[in-house]
């Protein structure tokens, strides 16, 4: 395909990309095939030249379809599968108490990735512990308290009449 075809097609594609990553993507070809080097076109949209390297291979390569983004995997998994169902096991069957924590009940997702460090020697992030538990089949939800004596009747007064009143006391 000769370059003024090409430019055209790149142009059109640049129409109707939806997303903004493809869009540049096809910004830094459509500026290649108009002669601009990849350090003019990098400095251009503020990306390394290695990136706009890498676009332009993927798009001499494969043509537009080459810089479709494609999922990221993420980092592999750094526990063995006997580690996550002892992990699995350990949060589905233990309380943190039971393990060596201080709480006595309530487990948290900071809990969670302080146990994984301290028995398995990996760290992570607490995105990354939410994710590991999603895999899992685990879900969490965030604690909340109650009071165990609490007398439901000042509970009501409070909620109906304190409260609201507060609230105009406010503005």
């Amino acid at each position: 395909m000769e370059n003024a075809t090409k430019l055209e097609e790149v142009k059109q594609a640049m129409r109707k990309a939806r997303d903004r990553r493809m869009y540049e993507r096809c910004l830094a070809i459509s500026l290649h095939l108009q002669g601009h080097s990849v350090k003019e076109i990098a400095h251009t949209l503020n990306r390394s030249t290695q990136t706009v390297t890498t676009y332009i291979k993927a798009y001499d390569q494969s043509g537009l379809p080459g810089l479709q983004m494609n999922h990221s995997p993420g980092a592999p998994v750094r526990l063995s599968d006997e580690q996550l169902e002892q992990l699995k096991q350990t949060i589905a069957y233990c309380v943190p108490h039971e393990v060596g924590f201080i709480a006595r009940h309530t487990c948290t997702l900071e809990l969670i990735a302080a146990f994984i460090e301290r028995e398995f020697g990996q760290s992570y992030s607490l995105r990354g512990v939410s994710k590991m538990m999603h895999r899992q089949g685990l879900s969490y939800t965030k604690p909340t308290y109650t009071l165990a004596a609490a007398d439901e009747e000042k509970q009501r007064q409070f909620s109906e009449t304190t409260f609201p009143e507060s609230k105009k006391d406010a503005w």
